[in-house]
């Protein structure tokens, strides 16, 4: 169900959303929907990070071994 509230928008974010929503639907009517649709996005790529970040470990890797790797990883990358 959908809720009412107010947001005090920037006077830069109101006007990207409005020519967003001009874009995509040809009238600065659809603000809301745009809005609604970049933060459930934006919400969305958040919550994934924080779901890697915290997901559980398969294979336990010290700071050295991954600066080792990180390392190998660069030279073999710049040698192509």
């Amino acid at each position: 169900m959908p809720r009412r509230t107010t947001l005090i928008l920037d006077d830069d974010v109101y006007e990207m959303l409005l020519r967003e929503s001009i874009r995509r639907y040809g009238t600065s009517r659809a603000l809301s929907r745009v809005a609604n649709e970049l933060l459930r996005r934006a919400l969305k790529s958040v919550d994934d990070i924080v779901r890697l970040v915290y997901a559980e470990r398969y294979v336990k890797v010290t700071a050295r071994e991954f600066e080792e790797f990180r390392r190998r990883l660069s030279r073999e990358l710049e040698e192509r």
